[in-house]
């Protein structure tokens, strides 16, 4: 505690993806930042598939070299997904347009504490196994400008010190002090209520060996419609594997498995029960893996409620939210350390430019809106896959903000209605459009099935913006159902493909005039006709 110091210009509240990231691009500015930690890493934390749009994220900081070295698993394909147990399954390829364009799976413990040294390297103050255990505002208003934290060492008795900032980021993860402690605005998503059940196996088959595929994540939905299962290889010889299912069907198949047995049962007897459900899985673990004990607890599964929320607002006078601490997604489509990154990266272009002089209203709105695009976007690909795994109905976006959700929805849009269109009201019909559209992203096919077709058709079809639906069917034969699968699903993957070219986005994508200058020691907002 003593090596607190008593103020600074930033205060990041967490040490994970989002508040590492954040603290190293600030102090690449050479902003007086400082990481308060609660933990001490490595610590564990779930989540190991990672976006191959971190790529230019890291190298923007200077720390993918790193990351590249470590040795993590090296992927190419993010998910090979099997929705339907009679058809095949289909794939996301990221090196079809870039052969470099690949990503890894990682130990979650080792890659975030390479981010959080990295922080350090750069010239953030890391301080670690200390809490923030309140924030002071201005007129004791949390709606107004956040001054001070109140910190105190993890777990012991020491006078807690107060430290005082002029901007504040919370990056504390799930908890998010700002929204849920201070403005209580955080809004759960309705129709993502799950609960995700996990372990980690060893002596695991390997996906698809001998191919262009070998060892892909596997994805795929359970066979009762009630949602699905990972398998995802850790590179270490472990390969972590889990279960995500509806929160309200979780509790009562638990029930009555309970009831069919004669003693209590254990999580891990639930979690190997469900896993049947999910053939593919269960052909994949084989007959000679081993389901691991996590080293502290003694448990070999693990549990968490695996809510998607989103906030009123990301941003306002002195303050972010980056990362989990603003809004969460469902990890269906490994979206977690994008966002974090991604935040991470407008909070401390928002915040160094204010500091240099833009307006501080402008900039606390770039970041809000900014975050609420990022969110939208990629839930409106998790809600399209949800569709197809539950078959059924679900509530559509009824909880996000609007502005924010239009915005997100405005590539799509000309697509659905077949021009674009001013009213930015968005309906229940575009919705359900938009989700079977969007669908086609995890068509059943395979990059063999991809050649083949390429080979026969228009090869400007795959470069040329996205084709409106009445055009594609005159593109193809009926009865080519491989050419429907392989057409509709890279016509629906071009918007898609623009959520992972993350810094060419936020260079490109203008916010109330302004873009970010992607340039070390000038980050910042610009007027968007300079």
């Amino acid at each position: 505690m003593e090596g607190i110091p008593s103020k600074c210009q930033v205060l990041v509240v967490g040490g994970g993806p989002a508040g590492s990231y954040t603290a190293a691009a600030l102090a690449n500015e050479g902003v007086d930042v400082i990481v308060i930690e609660a933990s001490k890493f490595p610590r564990y934390h779930i989540g190991e598939s990672l976006l191959p749009s971190i790529r230019p994220l890291l190298g923007f900081i200077g720390a993918l070299s790193k990351i590249e070295k470590h040795g993590f698993c090296p992927k190419v394909y993010i998910h090979t997904v099997k929705f339907n147990q009679h058809k095949k399954e289909g794939y996301t390829d990221f090196v079809a347009q870039d052969p470099t364009n690949m990503s890894w799976n990682v130990i979650r413990s080792e890659f975030d504490d390479i981010l959080l040294r990295h922080a350090s390297s750069c010239g953030a103050n890391v301080i670690e196994k200390v809490q923030v255990m309140s924030i002071e505002f201005q007129d004791n208003d949390p709606t107004k400008r956040p001054i001070a934290a109140t910190c105190k060492a993890t777990g012991s008795n020491q006078i807690p010190r107060k430290l005082y900032f002029d901007f504040l980021v919370d990056a504390s993860g799930r908890a998010g002090i700002m929204s849920t402690k201070y403005l209580k605005n955080r809004h759960f998503n309705r129709s993502l209520t799950n609960i995700a059940i996990w372990g980690y196996w060893t002596g695991c088959n390997t996906y698809s060996p001998g191919t262009k595929r070998e060892n892909a994540i596997w994805v795929e939905a359970l066979t009762d419609a009630t949602g699905w299962a990972w398998f995802i290889p850790l590179g270490n010889g472990t390969v972590s594997i889990g279960v995500v299912q509806d929160r309200d069907c979780s509790i009562s198949k638990k029930a009555a498995f309970r009831r069919g047995q004669s003693e209590d049962i254990s999580l891990e007897q639930f979690y190997l029960n469900e896993l049947r459900h999910s053939p593919g899985v269960i052909e994949l673990i084989g007959q000679d893996a081993t389901l691991v004990k996590f080293a502290k607890e003694g448990d070999a599964v693990k549990q968490a409620a695996d809510y998607s929320y989103s906030a009123e607002a990301y941003a306002g006078p002195g303050w972010r939210s980056v990362g989990d601490a603003a809004a969460f997604i469902d990890p269906f489509f490994s979206s977690g350390v994008h966002l974090a990154m991604g935040s991470g990266l407008s909070a401390a272009a928002t915040i160094i430019s204010s500091i240099r002089g833009v307006d501080e209203k402008e900039c606390a709105n770039w970041h809000d809106i900014k975050v609420g695009i990022g969110y939208t976007r990629f839930l409106l690909v998790v809600l399209s896959a949800y569709k197809q795994i539950r078959s059924q109905d679900i509530a559509i976006l009824s909880d996000i903000n609007e502005d924010n959700f239009d915005r997100a929805f405005d590539i799509l849009r000309p697509v659905i209605q077949g021009t674009a269109d001013i009213n930015k009201k968005l309906s229940y019909d575009e919705a359900e459009k938009t989700m079977d559209f969007l669908k086609n992203i995890f068509a059943p096919t395979d990059p063999e099935m991809h050649i083949a077709v390429k080979a026969r058709v228009d090869p400007k079809f795959f470069t040329a913006d996205i084709v409106h639906q009445s055009d594609l069917d005159m593109m193809f034969d009926k009865d080519d159902e491989d050419a429907q699968l392989v057409l509709k699903r890279a016509n629906a993957r071009k918007p898609v493909d623009k959520m992972y070219h993350i810094c060419q986005d936020f260079r490109s994508e203008v916010i109330n005039g302004y873009a970010i200058r992607l340039e070390r020691g000038y980050l910042g907002m610009v007027k968007a006709e300079v």
